[in-house]
């Protein structure tokens, strides 16, 4: 087994990831707890830390770079936001320092968006797009689906621009707590090839002013029609979707040859939204290998190759 180098970590709000890579940035082991920043409590930033690592086999000199909403203002050091445009091979230069951490622990920026009528950010997406950069993809739009999906453009290598969707919040909230919640409680999964999906997702891109009224009309039909729970909640999720792809396409231009950074049944759902859509040549990269790559492009700037470990 090859000697550990690096440590990367991606450190969410409700989860926890970590990988323990050698020289040549190859995984040697992985860690997954749900001991994201809701998590941790009382308990030390630090002590979690150095928990996951134990259980990776990295020893006490191995140093660890770190991604996501452990750089927050709730987090346990905040690593300002870089202002967008900036070129993304940045990121692990103007990496934050922990002083308090038993080993040399850095955390990557975000990103942020000033406008004064718009303003946007991102924290852990941004080390996504560097590994879509690294995988070769350095110029055009990148779909990230999640709780709030986010729309990059990217320019050489460089985030240009970039719009949040809160998709998946409204989903949920939408789903659990609002008056369409009897018509949709379904546990089935949304059949991203069927009809009620994808022409939810057609009638929002062709309508998307008329939203709020065709959600009204799920309950509606479930009133009236009697339609089936599970047809609720795919017309439910294909609405918000098609809204998203509308509003990606008003700001972002045409969505032809776009990435789709996604895994699972996010994945299925908006690559099928997008061929409704029209969307051609689209590429679709996966998420976690992206967050991965994109963690050892910064530990490399970190960490040089060769260099003596701190």
């Amino acid at each position: 087994m090859s000697a550990p180098r690096f440590a990367g970590v991606d450190w969410g709000t409700s989860s926890f990831r970590a990988w323990l890579f050698d020289d040549d940035g190859r995984v040697l082991n992985e860690v997954r707890a749900a001991d994201g920043l809701l998590a941790v409590g009382e308990r030390r930033f630090a002590d979690v830390l150095e928990t996951h690592l134990a259980r990776l086999g990295a020893d006490a000199r191995t140093p660890a770079v770190m991604c996501g909403m452990v750089g927050s203002r709730t987090g346990w050091v905040e690593a300002d936001y870089l202002d967008a445009p900036v070129a993304l091979g940045e990121i692990g230069r103007l990496a934050i320092r922990v002083e308090d951490a038993a080993r040399p622990v850095h955390i990557l920026p975000g990103i942020a968006q000033r406008d004064a009528v718009e303003p946007d950010v991102m924290r852990g997406e941004e080390t996504q797009l560097l590994g879509v950069v690294a995988e070769g993809y350095r110029t055009g739009l990148v779909c990230m689906p999640g709780t709030h999906s986010k729309w990059v453009r990217l320019d050489e290598g460089a985030v240009a621009g970039f719009s949040t969707f809160m998709t998946g919040e409204l989903f949920a909230l939408l789903r659990s707590r609002s008056i369409l919640a009897k018509a949709v409680e379904s546990d089935d999964a949304v059949d991203a090839a069927g009809d009620a999906f994808r022409g939810a997702v057609r009638r929002a891109l062709d309508a998307p002013a008329l939203l709020t009224g065709r959600l009204f009309s799920v309950r509606a039909g479930w009133l009236l029609h009697g339609r089936e729970l599970g047809e609720g909640l795919a017309v439910l999720s294909g609405l918000l979707i098609g809204l998203e792809l509308a509003g990606a396409a008003e700001r972002g231009g045409s969505l032809d040859g776009c990435v789709l950074l996604a895994d699972g049944a996010a994945r299925a759902l908006y690559t099928s939204a997008l061929a409704v859509a029209g969307a051609s040549g689209v590429r679709v990269m996966d998420a976690d290998s992206c967050v991965r790559h994109g963690l050892v492009s910064a530990a490399r700037t970190l960490f040089p190759k060769g260099d003596q470990r701190p």
